[in-house]
């Protein structure tokens, strides 16, 4: 405990993580109207992190199950990280959803009344199986007995719950008719191609943090093979959302034509390009070279581009539906805040618009704290025994 009050990144995380905690016991004092979501934006910052966080820890579980299930020795080496890696950002998924539950008090219900025709139910029960695969993997991969064959039985249902958690977050999204952004019949597989390469860059960034740190050491060779890796990801990635970005705009429909031009050049267009530029095209065209793969720096750049890159995908995947809203006819959607119950005329809204608040921001920053604190914390005392 002493040597762990002693480190900076514990300390400094920490206490983020408790104004983080202050921030959330204020917005349970006087609700989510402290936040810029609405009417017409009832989704915002707390589950676009969700959908971030998911991401990120299905693409550290598939590489560490992966390396046992078809025996690739060298990741192997650092599957005890990535499952840490994992369990953490599953834990931080968790937490975006209970802070955006105005009544956390009614909790309970979503035990007692599942509806299992409900994708956020499905959501539910694949993420808690997801959590309880983490916990027993990293359980059996830090037992004084260990044993390999353990190790690649839980492996082996690993890989498969990690594809499926993010292919149900996606199914929340992909199955509801009545966004035009959303239902799309590849949604799915762009949040699976987005998870592998989101996941993969912050297994290597933390993997490059460990070794400065010296807790744990990884060669050379074997960032350089998981850059290449992350190389082919970051390809397939932008392969399906130019699929996707095709095959909307040909079809000329008139909701079509409105995602697109919101999407180019409206109001979520800035985390589209940044997207495509800065997190697709520059990372691959750095790490395609041989002899960039092997600068650590440009590694580490490239990684940090990426992860940045798939969170602006979360946030214009989540965004642009909400921008769009598939209404025909009245005067449009009521935007159910104080400030427009207060002026009658200006209640109603026919385009989404959001903005997160200070408290918003606050709390999301004490989230990824929380999560910096949780993985220095079990890395430090499970990857130095």
């Amino acid at each position: 405990m002493t040597s762990l009050m002693k480190n900076p990144l514990v300390v400094g995380s920490g206490a983020i993580a408790l104004v983080g905690i202050g921030v959330y016991v204020y917005q349970l004092m006087f609700g989510l109207g402290i936040t810029g979501m609405n009417n017409s934006t009832s989704w915002g910052l707390y589950l676009t992190c969700f959908m971030f966080f998911v991401g990120l820890s299905a693409g550290g579980l598939i590489v560490a199950s992966s390396a046992s299930i078809f025996g690739i020795k060298k990741y192997k080496v650092v599957a005890l990280p990535a499952v840490i890696l994992s369990l953490v950002c599953i834990c931080c998924a968790g937490i975006c959803v209970l802070v955006d539950l105005g009544g956390i008090q009614r909790i309970w219900r979503m035990f007692t009344g599942l509806n299992f025709m409900s994708p956020l139910a499905w959501d539910m029960i694949v993420i808690t199986c997801y959590l309880v695969i983490n916990l027993v993997y990293l359980y059996f991969m830090t037992s004084s007995k260990a044993d390999p064959s353990k190790v690649a039985a839980v492996s082996r249902f690993a890989l498969p719950v990690a594809i499926l958690v993010h292919s149900v977050t996606a199914w929340i999204f992909g199955l509801e008719v009545a966004r035009e952004a959303w239902h799309t019949a590849i949604l799915a597989p762009i949040f699976v191609a987005s998870a592998l390469d989101s996941g993969l860059a912050l297994l290597v960034l933390a993997l490059l943090g460990l070794r400065s740190r010296g807790v744990f050491e990884t060669k050379d060779e074997l960032l350089t093979s998981l850059a290449g890796l992350l190389c082919t990801c970051i390809a397939v990635d932008a392969y399906f959302i130019g699929c996707e970005i095709l095959t909307t705009a040909y079809n000329g429909t008139e909701g079509g034509m409105a995602v697109i031009n919101t999407l180019l050049f409206g109001g979520t267009a800035p985390f589209f390009w940044f997207e495509v530029i800065c997190g697709l095209a520059i990372p691959f065209c750095l790490l395609v070279f041989e002899r960039n793969r092997r600068n650590m720096k440009v590694v580490g750049v490239a990684s940090v581009l990426v992860v940045t890159g798939v969170f602006c995908k979360r946030c214009w995947l989540m965004f642009t539906g909400f921008a769009v809203p598939n209404i025909a006819g009245g005067p449009g959607i009521t935007l159910g805040t104080t400030a427009a119950q207060a002026n009658a005329a200006d209640m109603w809204a026919t385009a989404g618009v959001y903005a997160p608040t200070v408290p918003e921001i606050a709390l999301t920053v004490g989230i990824f704290a929380l999560g910096l604190c949780a993985f220095t914390v079990l890395c430090q005392k499970l990857l130095r025994k």
